[in-house]
């Protein structure tokens, strides 16, 4: 039995440029047109069309050289995900779930006594103390996804709220 293709897993429905648009989703490091053909399963001549388009469109970043490579726009997917939360959560709702993760950032900088996780290191730790090395890089993980999202969230509210001010329905 042979490895199923690209084109099995997004089936006969997906267009070249919707499957492109799948893969730049999770690019995050920049990579030529060849290799988006290659996970799209297009032409290259295809993969570089629909990555200029969607770089037109600001979702994805352009890099020139020889040859020239692509990769996500970060800032566009955040645009959407705070336009996401705006629409599908009131203001009221946002606020609380921002002051529930404020609530959990101030645990962290409680549990480690430094307001930043940048600050925590690791030299207390023994050299053989694996579990409690990766039990710290979780945290230190986890309380960076909770800065990152105290930012989008506060964003989503700013967004919320000026609909409702505009008399939009939030």
């Amino acid at each position: 039995m042979s490895e199923p293709s690209a084109r099995d897993h997004w089936g006969d429905d997906r267009t070249t440029f919707q499957r492109v648009y799948d893969v730049i989703v999770g690019t995050t490091e920049p990579v030529s047109a060849a290799v988006f053909a290659e996970r799209a399963d297009c032409s290259e001549t295809a993969a570089r069309g629909a990555l200029e388009q969607l770089t037109e469109m600001g979702v994805a970043r352009r890099q020139a050289g020889r040859p020239a490579t692509y990769r996500r726009n970060d800032s566009y997917f955040r645009w959407k995900r705070v336009e996401s939360l705006a629409d599908e959560h009131s203001p009221a709702a946002l606020r609380d779930r921002v002051d529930d993760l404020i609530d959990r950032d101030r645990e962290f900088q409680d549990r480690y006594g430094v307001p930043d996780p940048d600050a925590v290191g690791t030299d207390d730790l023994a050299v053989d103390d694996h579990d409690e090395l990766h039990d710290r890089w979780d945290d230190l993980r986890e309380w960076r996804t909770v800065r990152r999202d105290i930012r989008v969230l506060r964003d989503a509210v700013d967004r919320a709220e000026s609909r409702t001010d505009d008399g939009a329905v939030a």
